[in-house]
């Protein structure tokens, strides 16, 4: 009798120790402080969210701290948004995927007007000569980036950026491009009849009550919005990001939101709330570099066993993003940062292998 009751008391022990400190809020917490992560993170499994905290600064001059409800630059994440709302004029019959540019945009110049699919800016296979030659923080710190630094309309952006010479035969390639999206964006624009930032608000987040969600201009003042730094090795310091126009990224990466809002938007979307399942099938569907339609799409092993994983990571400068669904586990990790000093892709993938391992 005494050892059935010690053995309860142990079990109760161990339980109480358990839900005060589990095992995941030990390990986030951990990796955090050892590389220095700054911003917040959200993990849901089962249509329950486990675990949200923040962590770090959103303004370091006035030691403002982030919070779950601060918001943060998406970067490329905006490439999700970008691609439901081209599966969705899909479905309502007014684009066709195996169509080219020109279709939409008669007044196109570059070379692929009549050579390039929308399927093919959708996955990146375009061929389109890339519009960000600058490939490094130290190449930008020198000679800046010509696309971003200097105000540009959107008609400006398609010309100057997204109308180059065809560098691969269009579908043989994959080569990520900021290009293939800013061109998607203008088709959006031509065929709704409305701006992007239009359509967005009327499908996506007007519906699912995405309130902390929007592009960014730099002429607007966000209420919450985290500042922004990277790391430069020359000055072996965070400094605040080059000086930019955030809606020249336009429907390639000019978004910013919360973790919550970003939650609502992944649930929907993989709930098949935005689009219909066939398109869902669509967009996910690995083509080149096992991407689909704005992310990646992969098979992960953990255990031994084979999950499903799509994935969208972001940065831009400090900006970092990352939007990561297990298909078959009911698991999603959100994560956004305001620094760049973290590898997210390995922060986020250890979250998800504890989260959708762990029954």
């Amino acid at each position: 009798m005494k050892k059935t009751v010690l053995l309860l008391l142990l079990a109760l022990l161990l339980s109480t120790t358990a839900s005060a400190q589990p095992p995941l809020d030990a390990f986030i917490a951990g990796y955090a402080k050892e590389h220095n992560f700054n911003g917040t993170i959200l993990v849901q499994k089962n249509d329950k969210v486990i675990y949200s905290a923040s962590f770090g600064l959103a303004n370091f001059r006035f030691d403002a701290p982030n919070t779950v409800q601060t918001k943060y630059r998406i970067a490329s994440i905006t490439k999700v948004f970008t691609s439901v709302l081209v599966l969705q004029l899909q479905e309502q019959g007014l684009l066709d995927l195996d169509k080219t540019i020109k279709t939409y945009l008669p007044g196109y110049t570059g070379p692929a007007a009549d050579k390039v699919t929308l399927h093919q800016l959708l996955n990146h296979t375009s061929g389109i000569e890339n519009m960000d030659k600058v490939k490094s923080a130290d190449e930008a710190i020198r000679i800046g980036m010509p696309a971003y630094q200097l105000p540009h309309t959107t008609d400006q952006l398609l010309t100057q950026f997204a109308s180059g010479a065809l560098v691969h035969t269009p579908g043989t390639v994959f080569d990520y491009n900021n290009a293939d999206y800013l061109i998607l964006g203008k088709i959006i624009e031509r065929v709704s009849g409305k701006t992007y930032d239009q359509v967005l608000k009327a499908q996506i987040l007007q519906p699912l009550g995405m309130m902390n969600t929007g592009m960014l201009y730099q002429h607007n003042i966000v209420h919450g919005l985290a500042d922004t730094y990277f790391f430069r090795d020359d000055r072996g310091a965070l400094v605040p990001d080059l000086p930019n126009y955030p809606e020249n990224w336009y429907a390639a990466g000019g978004l910013y939101s919360t973790v919550n809002d970003l939650l609502k938007f992944s649930n929907a979307l993989f709930g098949e709330k935005l689009l219909k399942r066939d398109s869902l099938a669509r967009m996910i569907k690995p083509g080149l570099d096992d991407y689909g339609y704005g992310l990646w799409s992969y098979e992960t092993k953990i255990g031994g066993k084979k999950y499903r994983v799509v994935k969208r990571p972001g940065q831009i400068m400090g900006a970092q993003s990352q939007l990561y669904h297990f298909m078959d586990a009911g698991v999603t990790v959100i994560i956004l940062s305001n620094t760049g000093t973290t590898d997210l892709d390995q922060f986020v993938a250890e979250i998800g292998k504890r989260v959708a391992g762990n029954p």
